[in-house]
């Protein structure tokens, strides 16, 4: 480990499980917790600047996680982050990168936040790739629309389905390849998390969402035209 270490917001009521974290984050040097008890002192919380990642409980007492994250991302919040759920709940989140059942494995913590991190420095060698009317950066994590002048945020999902669909080169890519591929081995997540995906990417890449010329779907999967 080299550098200063990554701040990452803990957002959960629960006071013992933030200690936890906080001590194994200061016994390994690679994160710094900043924390917060509430939904609302999470909702301010993530908006610092030189955030690396979230922990986000699925309940607080003011507010609903999913709910919390769903407003992060809407918001342009786009690091990644982990939802920290209860034993026997199976409630669907599209906007977390991860989900994590409680009670929590600290090398587990460990792990998914270092892989999460490593995909947000993916690259594709610091190219501007062309798909449609877009340039995509993957570094950056947008897509410039060159004939209107915008630019698209993408979030570290998106660039992970963008990145493995263009190194595919046209090939159609089945649901569970690209669920392995962008969320490795995580039981709770289902094709409905990635198509939900897939639906939101389509609304920034399409002109016509509803007639998808970009993303496709074929039978069996996804291909991208670039």
């Amino acid at each position: 480990m080299s550098g200063a270490p990554k701040p990452v917001l803990i957002a959960d009521p629960d006071a013992a499980l933030r200690d936890m974290l906080n001590e194994q984050f200061r016994v390994g040097g690679e994160f710094v917790a900043v924390e917060a008890v509430t939904g609302a002192e999470a909702l301010e919380r993530a908006k610092m600047p030189d955030l690396a990642a979230i922990l986000l409980a699925a309940v607080f007492p003011d507010a609903d996680g999913r709910a919390i994250c769903r407003r992060l991302r809407e918001a342009g919040v786009s690091v990644p982050i982990i939802l920290l759920t209860e034993t026997g709940d199976t409630g669907d989140c599209a906007d977390a990168d991860e989900t994590i059942t409680k009670p929590l494995r600290m090398g587990v913590v460990i792990a998914r936040l270092r892989v999460l991190l490593e995909r947000r420095t993916w690259a594709l060698d610091g190219q501007t790739i062309a798909i449609g009317s877009f340039a995509f950066r993957a570094d950056a994590r947008t897509l410039i629309d060159g004939a209107r002048k915008t630019t698209v945020t993408l979030t570290d999902k998106e660039v992970a389905i963008l990145k493995f669909l263009l190194r595919a080169a046209g090939r159609v890519v089945s649901r569970d390849e690209l669920l392995g591929e962008v969320w490795g081995y995580n039981a709770g997540v289902t094709t409905h998390t990635l198509e939900t995906h897939v639906y939101r990417l389509r609304q920034k890449i399409e002109r016509d969402p509803a007639d998808a010329r970009i993303l496709v779907t074929e039978p069996g999967g996804y291909r991208l035209v670039s």
